[in-house]
């Protein structure tokens, strides 16, 4: 077997309708289908495949994110761009919303803002450096990480 590609993403949300508001009009996603009543749920596309991402409403009731060294998933990374000055209006486009930033770094290979959805899942924003050849020196992904300065 071999994977030939990240398909999708689905995260449990409190309320998916405010969950569709950040992902959408903060993050730019597209709805990939229409909000159906009494369904609560929510698929978006960037365009290449018919969803990348789906958020599931499991109510206010449901145990919230864990945060620091824990099992299960860390971060998804989305790719937002080809270079800084597209990280830096993203970043403006962040602060705008009033979005929680809770890092921004360097790992050579990319440049990155992390930030957090209405629920506490980390998302990380990234751009590919140009000009770095990670895939003929692949030691690079492992460069240690420096702070990120735009």
């Amino acid at each position: 077997m071999q994977i030939k590609e990240l398909g999708h993403v689905v995260l449990y949300v409190q309320d998916v309708e405010r969950s569709a508001a950040f992902y959408g009009d903060v993050l730019g996603w597209e709805r990939a289908m229409p909000a159906v009543p009494g369904v609560p749920v929510a698929a978006f596309t960037s365009g290449r495949t018919h969803h990348e991402l789906l958020l599931i409403e499991v109510g206010d009731q449901a145990a919230p994110v864990q945060h620091g060294r824990h099992l299960g998933l860390y971060h998804v990374g989305l790719k937002v761009g080809d270079s800084d000055d597209e990280l830096r209006e993203v970043l403006a486009t962040l602060e705008d919303h009033g979005v929680t930033i809770v890092g921004a770094s360097d790992h050579t290979v990319t440049h990155s803002l992390y930030i957090l959805d209405p629920d506490g899942n980390e998302i990380e924003l990234y751009v590919d450096v140009p000009g770095v050849d990670w895939k003929h020196d692949p030691a690079l992904v492992m460069t240690p990480t420096r702070p990120l300065v735009l």
